[in-house]
């Protein structure tokens, strides 16, 4: 009996322990909401109903752009059935530095400085390097879902022209 209270003594997580994703049933969910489809995170850009046949339930289609790359997905569900919903954060870092190796180095607003992320590819990416080689004080938006993460935004850091 012993070892097993020792086993929960010892248990330790790495986050909140919160799930990465929750059922909603998918007649509920909307335009611009988030889904996942295929197992990727989503952007639902277009919803229909189809009506219910003679035995059937009414089926929604779902199409969906990745939120990580974009990527067009879809999917068909009965509207009575779950679906899961990523869970997404957004969040906004000050961007500190662009490195040799395309990492950024980020600042949060708590002043916790991190340097996991790498510059996005494409005009995204060329974009924020031009501005940051032009001395401009940027702010970086970050989206997280499903323990993915990656810069998909920019803008001015008005904050810091003060």
């Amino acid at each position: 009996m012993a070892e097993e209270h020792d086993l929960d003594e010892h248990f330790q997580s790495g986050d909140s322990g919160a799930s990465a994703t929750y059922p909603q049933q998918c007649s509920s969910l909307r335009k611009n909401g988030f889904v996942m489809l295929k197992g990727r995170p989503c952007k639902i850009v277009e919803m229909s109903t189809s009506k219910t046949g003679k035995h059937g339930h009414a089926k929604v289609h779902l199409v969906g752009l990745d939120i990580f790359t974009s990527r067009k997905y879809d999917d068909l569900c009965p509207s009575t059935h779950n679906m899961d919903v990523p869970v997404v954060k957004r969040e906004d870092f000050t961007l500190l530095n662009i490195g040799d190796d395309g990492f950024l180095s980020l600042m949060a607003e708590g002043g916790d400085v991190r340097e996991d992320l790498k510059l996005p590819e494409g005009e995204l990416g060329q974009k924020i390097r031009d501005e940051h080689e032009g001395g401009r004080e940027l702010l970086c938006t970050v989206l997280k879902a499903v323990g993915e993460e990656c810069v998909i935004a920019w803008k001015p850091n008005t904050a810091a022209d003060k």
